[in-house]
């Protein structure tokens, strides 16, 4: 797949709107999942009557749900780029993780790509001048329009 001829241009990269969106379905994914591993623990500990388990995860504390926020953050966005080269978000808006030669990004590079999510207000970075946020330019990654990049790769792709 690595081709050292391929350079990312300007016209394949992801518009803010898409960035944006990005985000705001990554994030109610996020929020989903939490609640589901919430609620599964109080169904499983109520059958089990394991009720100090139950209590427990009702009364989280603020840190507490921090942490297990950044948790699912990291294990969310490191599972999906890693293995596929996009989120759940980015196959919605049709777009892709890729490095500068066009290859897909070894799993360190996604790595530092989501940790570099975890910078105060990085989630506003992409609203710059460019679509390319913190996160991107740090681990020196690209999320392109899959479709121009395929097109211009000269990658023919069945609907």
């Amino acid at each position: 797949m690595e081709n050292n001829e391929f350079m990312v241009t300007d016209d394949l990269l992801a518009s803010k709107g898409q960035r944006f969106l990005n985000f705001i379905v990554d994030l109610l994914i996020q929020f989903i999942i939490v609640a589901i591993i919430r609620e599964t623990i109080i169904i499983v500990a109520g059958l089990t009557n394991s009720y100090s388990v139950s209590e427990w995860v009702v009364s989280l504390k603020f840190m507490e749900k921090v942490i297990l926020g950044i948790t699912i953050m990291i294990a969310y966005y490191s599972l999906t780029e890693i293995y596929f080269s996009r989120t759940f978000a980015k196959y919605f808006t049709k777009t892709i993780v890729i490095v500068g030669d066009g290859s897909k990004p070894f799993g360190k590079t996604i790595m530092v790509r989501t940790l570099c999510r975890l910078i105060p207000f990085e989630f506003l970075s992409f609203l710059g001048s460019n679509s390319r946020g913190w996160h991107d330019t740090i681990s020196q990654t690209y999320v392109v329009r899959k479709h121009e990049f395929n097109k211009k790769r000269g990658v023919v792709v069945f609907p």
